[in-house]
């Protein structure tokens, strides 16, 4: 089992940034791909970005040069910069981890799953 930890989001405005923080404990995190998604009122969840378990990044287009993750082995931590934020940004966001190090975009391929945390971006 792994259990996933999210913190660090809120309330902030248009062109500020946030850094979420997700804290795994359980099993070997090292080895896990990683992934962050979210989920706005009145939509389907959506990959944002993930990492590979060698640190391997990818993003959706949205958010490319804007977010950056980021992962600590030794913390067991994976984090999600995100600079330049927008309203469209709001959300709820999850970390997901997969007992596999190959790094995928849908969460039926993610096996853990955090709590969620909110980011709202005001205009």
């Amino acid at each position: 089992q792994v259990q996933l930890v999210e913190s660090g989001g809120g309330l902030v405005q248009t062109g500020a940034s946030l850094r979420l923080s997700c804290a795994a404990s359980g099993r070997t995190f090292s080895n896990s791909a990683m992934g962050w998604f979210r989920q706005a009122p009145g939509k389907e969840r959506e990959f944002v970005g993930g990492i590979s378990w060698s640190g391997v990044t990818y993003y959706k287009d949205s958010v490319r040069g804007r977010f950056t993750i980021s992962r600590d082995n030794a913390k067991t931590t994976v984090y999600l910069q995100m600079n330049s934020l927008k309203p469209e940004d709001t959300a709820v966001y999850y970390c997901a981890a997969r007992r596999s190090s190959g790094l995928v975009r849908t969460s039926p391929e993610y096996d853990y799953w955090g709590q969620g945390t909110q980011v709202t971006v005001s205009s």
